[in-house]
């Protein structure tokens, strides 16, 4: 078995997946704040500052964990915390202007989550693209309803999908699967220091076996 040390491998939150999307939903939120929330809004700083605890708190956490896994899942309990803020802040903004809150199986959705979008710029290419599909899709509606009757007064064709409701929804997307990862990842770390402990199990159990390898 590989030596145990005192203070083990820490750090390395980059390549966690968690991190990643949680950065992503960050660089969303503020491109997303500066285009569709009153920059006068209080609303405005807070899911900016939401989003940015999310991604400090799952870093800080995963350097903290050389030193305490206590501290390490009190921050990333933190980070989850703020991100499940954030995604009630995306749902009002919809709810309270009468835009779609879009059910996972929705054909748009299901496109984004294909495209497994890793930037800012591709989230923006894909609002791009729906927004023109769901245009299209509102002329040949209205097309078709015109082919069927001339006759005045017919049921009004539906309204294409905004960007900024795409935006949204891209963002509670995507922030459903940060928040599925790091509640996974709360409970892996819960596990393991269920099992092995903390800085001061690990420093008993390096003291004493450094007292057995002693000649």
């Amino acid at each position: 078995m590989e030596e145990e040390t005192l203070i083990p491998k820490h750090g390395g939150y980059r390549k966690l997946k968690s991190f990643q999307v949680a950065q992503l939903v960050s660089d969303l939120t503020v491109r997303f704040c500066e285009r569709y929330v009153d920059k006068r809004s209080r609303t405005r700083d807070q899911m900016v500052q939401a989003a940015r605890s999310g991604v400090q708190n799952i870093a800080e956490g995963s350097q903290a964990s050389g030193t305490s896994k206590k501290t390490e899942i009190k921050l990333t309990n933190v980070a989850r915390a703020s991100l499940e803020e954030l995604r009630l802040d995306y749902e009002d903004f919809l709810r309270q202007r009468g835009l779609p809150l879009l059910k996972p199986d929705h054909p748009a959705l299901v496109r984004f989550k294909a495209k497994r979008c890793a930037s800012l710029e591709e989230v923006r290419a894909w609002v791009e693209e729906e927004h023109r599909r769901s245009r299209t899709g509102m002329d040949r509606r209205r097309q078709s309803k015109s082919d069927e009757t001339s006759a005045p007064g017919g049921a009004s064709p539906c309204q294409p999908l905004p960007s900024s409701a795409l935006a949204a929804n891209a963002a509670l997307s995507l922030l459903n699967v940060c928040c599925h990862l790091l509640d996974r990842q709360i409970a892996a770390q819960a596990k393991e220091f269920t099992e092995k402990g903390g800085f001061t199990e690990r420093l008993c159990r390096v003291r004493s076996e450094s007292r057995r390898n002693k000649p």
